[in-house]
């Protein structure tokens, strides 16, 4: 039986996202194998970042008893946590559950694409101003589905030029959920917005963190 680095886990609800708005069952897994420099997670892939053991049977019960429909797995990046599969199989036999797995879009996604019809992909392309373009995983764009989501977290104007670039390189646009998000206290929301009117970017949502707006920008387990 397989046990995962677990950091926290809390209900709260989601703050970006197809579900943003709802309340989700958080796994926040240890470790990530990009180090982006607007982060916001830095603490949890620190290797002494304090951690707690969990089965794969411990994390389903404790979804289970939230009593909340939506489970989102995150980090660092859950992708790397040895025994994935297994994990996913086994929360997919709750067939009340949505599971939701964030991941930074450097990992193939193909090992667990079909495991269910319940599991979603929110995956980021890296940006140049996150300095890890160069590690993403292009081939996962050629099996996306509708329910995925790409998240496009922007900072500069050249990242959203980039964004705009691969949108329409691998025909994002319609085949599933496209978001922006502002870093941070990088840019301002209004320039994403006038970005999308001057570019007729139809099919394109922005995405304000909520969490960011409603709790400290820093708080953990929100």
């Amino acid at each position: 039986m397989s046990k995962y680095k677990v950091v926290e886990k809390f209900v709260s609800i989601n703050g970006e996202g197809k579900r943003a708005g709802q309340l989700a069952a958080f796994v926040r897994f240890k470790g990530c194998n990009l180090r982006c420099g607007y982060c916001d997670t830095k603490w949890a892939n620190d290797k002494n970042a304090p951690f707690t053991y969990m089965t794969d049977r411990e994390i389903f019960d404790y979804v289970k008893h939230t009593g909340v429909k939506n489970c989102t797995l995150t980090g660092g990046e859950p992708l790397l946590q040895e025994g994935m599969e297994a994990l996913l199989r086994l929360l997919s036999e709750n067939k009340d559950l949505s599971i939701e797995i964030e991941t930074n879009g450097s990992i193939d996604i193909s090992p667990f694409r079909d495991i269910s019809d319940r599991i979603s992909f929110t995956m980021d392309y890296k940006q140049p101003s996150s300095g890890m373009e160069g590690y993403m995983c292009l081939s996962n764009f050629n099996i996306l589905k509708s329910r995925d989501t790409v998240k496009f977290v922007s900072g500069t104007m050249e990242d959203l030029e980039r964004a705009k670039e691969i949108m329409e390189k691998y025909k994002l646009r319609g085949k599933c959920g496209v978001y922006i998000s502002p870093v941070f206290g990088s840019i301002e929301p209004s320039q994403i917005v006038e970005f999308m009117v001057s570019n007729k970017m139809n099919d394109v949502n922005i995405q304000l963190q909520m969490h960011k707006f409603i709790w400290e920008p820093d708080k953990k387990g929100v």
